[in-house]
């Protein structure tokens, strides 16, 4: 990102720690950027992997979906406390942990899995070579880090295409559910409550596995400095992508009801994958499995963009500290 520096006078002698302090960041993330930022974090493989294990431990179709409700509302209580300070010492603690351990690890694992995604295409019937896929990751890195130290409104503008592609893709979803409903497949919410499991570790164990769904939703404050009215925006943009994001998790699980029964729910070892086998049209079901790998493909690639921006204003802000 770039850098504003307010100008000293010719003769002035300005110190470092005075210097520092002038140095602001562009602000060029206003409130479409900064609700994609938090909508194309939060969508990603979650949806596809965790809702077989909440049913599992909650043993209800609509069990299930009051978990997934409740996620989405502790998520907003949780983003709009996030902001709290709790004094210097706990956040240089956080942001130094953050850009020498947890950044750096986030970014090796996303990239590892974006090429791994990427490559496969090409090695049809065998595992892409490991040189292969650690030469991709790392070019991957290298390309948005540039992206991000060149321009953050190229970045953002990356990020609000690609979180537009992910939200078509659960999209696809949530309205094959809606036409298997309407044509009365609606086996799974009869009797939607029964078998539901009450147990605290049970709910406990649920509710862990419906809030790494919504992973990201803190993201937008660690590029406060780069929003354009942060004290407006900023929480804008959270009531507007978590309520979305939500509400979009809802109706694919929905989907996936519509498509599957509990058993098969719960037996099946790709459920995305089985819901695309299940739908009416042929063109989605001969399409569904490569929608799948290409969402989990452009979700690490989002995940990329949001770990870098959002590191590297750490840094900053550390500088300063």
């Amino acid at each position: 990102a770039l850098l504003h520096s307010q100008k000293q006078p010719p003769n002035s002698a300005a110190q470092p720690s005075e210097m520092s302090e002038n140095l602001t960041l562009k602000r060029e993330i206003g409130l479409t950027s900064a609700i994609s930022l938090v909508a194309g974090t939060m969508i990603g493989s979650g949806i596809f992997m965790s809702p077989e294990w909440v049913l599992h431990n909650i043993g209800s179709p609509g069990g299930s979906l009051i978990i997934w409700a409740a996620c989405g509302l502790v998520v907003i209580f949780g983003a709009l406390s996030y902001a709290e300070t709790f004094g210097s010492l706990p956040a240089f603690l956080f942001a130094f942990t953050s850009i020498i351990v947890v950044r750096p690890a986030g970014v090796a694992a996303v990239s590892l899995s974006f090429a791994e995604y990427a490559l496969v295409p090409f090695y049809s019937g065998c595992s892409p070579p490991q040189v292969m896929i650690k030469c991709t990751a790392i070019s991957c890195i290298l390309f948005l880090t540039l992206v991000n130290c060149l321009s953050v409104r190229l970045a953002m503008s990356m990020m609000n295409i690609f979180t537009a592609a992910k939200l078509l893709a659960l999209l696809v979803i949530a309205m094959g559910g809606l036409v298997l409903l309407a044509q009365g497949q609606t086996h799974s919410f009869q009797d939607a409550f029964q078998n539901t499991n009450t147990e605290a570790g049970a709910i406990g164990i649920a509710f862990y596995q419906g809030l790494w769904s919504f992973d990201g939703w803190n993201v937008l404050n660690s590029v406060t400095e780069e929003i354009k009215k942060p004290d407006v925006t900023l929480p804008r943009a959270l009531m507007i992508a978590i309520p979305l994001v939500t509400c979009f998790f809802l109706l694919v699980n929905v989907s996936y009801f519509a498509a599957m029964t509990s058993v098969e729910f719960l037996t099946s070892s790709a459920i995305a994958i089985t819901w695309g086998l299940r739908k009416i049209f042929s063109i989605i079901i001969s399409s569904s499995p490569f929608m799948i790998q290409s969402h989990s493909k452009w979700h690490c690639f989002v995940s990329y963009i949001t770990i870098i921006a959002g590191s590297g204003i750490l840094g900053v802000e550390v500088h300063r500290s």
